[in-house]
């Protein structure tokens, strides 16, 4: 049931194991939760050979299944890959300590001081599909963040999900973070009990198609970190460098079309669409990219009609469809309309133009004259990332630390009671704020 866990301990038990933990790891220095990350790096160092093999075989049987190209691209994790992980391990190291931070320290009174400080949320829940580099950077966020965690990961990356758990519990057992904060689930009817563990689990966090993440935001009440959809745009302006626009165009669509910072939809303006598409269409063929367009569009390319419905779509392969606007207005009017929040840029050499995009524009990320695909924890210095949230409310765009941690109020008195500052005759706070 549990990898690497006793076979006879229900799912409560581990939850509750994993809570005592998290609470343990809360509590311990910067310094010991770093050397928990070193050792985990360490240790997925010294078992990449083995790490590998595991993912190999994941990836033959993965394939023999009928795994779509998108998802065998997350799933397989080579040496390349591999080592890119552990080097953001070992970037989570010198990220500031998210806990204890003090966000506000306030005088009331004389003698009775309110301080607001940084504390973990608990236990987190990872959900995912594929993505076994996903489990690595999420388990050395945890520590990092004082935090539990409980792992699910897809049936295709079993094998993968399996070492990679059992090595960095065997590496944890040498330092002061105890193994049982970090925890593997293997089987599909998991998924459901762990989202009803409201009273253990303070966080889940689902990593997978748009339809996964759908059903795990609908079937807990827990609270969800994620996104359902990477629907992302790029909007060519009739002011855009050309040479810039097709470079762009082509690195936030080819550059890996399965992730979810990938384009999906070109917006190209009409006068420079004559001049642009066929230098576009052409690069994007050479990297055999299929193309679909509205009916302007196709006054230039001869390429399959793109409906309604390809609007709403998140290919995650090499196809993409193009539409043709009149003005930024309409671009902007189309993106906050069919776009998921996630990530939407523009390429032009009017500011002022960009300036309005970058405002109108809904989304977490929303970016001039570069590419969708840096849209990314590890690209903004955090790291690595939790996941990416396309939420309103806080924690948005991609989340390292930050997202991880919660405050609580903290306050210091000599014997102050709330009657004094009542009645006729009370006395006022000074309410006067001491962090410089």
């Amino acid at each position: 049931m549990v990898a690497t866990t006793s076979q006879s301990l229900s799912l409560i038990e581990i939850a509750q194991k994993t809570r005592e933990s998290s609470r343990q790891l809360a509590i311990l220095s910067t310094e010991a939760r770093n050397q928990a990350i070193e050792a985990m790096a360490e240790a997925l160092e010294m078992a990449s050979h083995e790490i590998i093999q595991a993912n190999e075989a994941d990836c033959q049987a993965a394939e023999f299944a009928g795994i779509s190209q998108p998802l065998y691209n997350r799933l397989k994790l080579g040496e390349t890959k591999l080592k890119a992980t552990i080097k953001g391990v070992r970037d989570v190291i010198k990220l500031s300590d998210p806990v204890g931070s003090i966000q506000i320290k306030r005088e009331l009174d004389q003698g009775l001081i309110l301080k607001r400080v940084t504390c973990p949320l608990g236990v987190l829940g990872i959900i995912f599909e594929a993505r076994p580099e996903a489990l690595i950077q999420i388990t050395s966020l945890a520590i990092k963040s004082g935090n539990g965690v409980i792992l699910k990961g897809g049936k295709e990356a079993i094998k993968s999900c399996q070492i990679l758990v059992k090595v960095i519990r065997e590496a944890l057992i040498n330092t002061q973070v105890n193994p049982d904060a970090v925890q593997l689930l293997t089987t599909r009817e998991e998924i459901q009990a762990l989202l009803e563990l409201d009273k253990y689990v303070d966080l889940i966090i689902p990593r997978g198609s748009n339809e996964f993440v759908r059903y795990i935001q609908a079937n807990t009440i827990i609270p969800v970190l994620g996104h359902a959809d990477g629907i992302c745009h790029l909007y060519i302006d009739k002011e855009a460098d050309i040479e810039k626009a097709i470079s762009i165009t082509i690195d936030s669509k080819t550059q890996y079309p399965a992730a979810c910072n990938a384009i999906e939809t070109l917006l190209v303006h009409g006068d420079i669409a004559g001049k642009i598409l066929p230098q576009i269409a052409q690069a994007l063929i050479t990297h055999k990219v299929e193309l679909k367009g509205d009916k302007l569009t196709k006054n230039y390319l001869n390429i399959t009609v793109a409906t309604d419905e390809d609007w709403k779509t998140e290919y995650s392969d090499l196809i993409l469809s193009i539409k043709i606007v009149e003005s930024l207005e309409e671009a902007i009017n189309h993106i906050n309309t069919y776009g998921s929040k996630h990530t939407d840029a523009i390429v032009t050499e009017d500011n002022n133009v960009a300036e309005i995009f970058l405002n109108k524009v809904d989304a977490a990320g929303v970016f001039h004259n570069c590419s969708t695909r840096f849209a990314d924890g590890f690209r903004y210095g955090f790291g690595a990332e939790v996941g990416i949230s396309t939420q309103k409310m806080p924690p948005r765009g991609p989340v390292g630390l930050e997202g991880l941690v919660t405050y609580k109020y903290q306050m210091t008195g000599n014997g102050h009671i709330v009657d004094t500052y009542s009645g006729e005759n009370s006395k006022s706070f000074t309410h006067k704020d001491l962090l410089e």
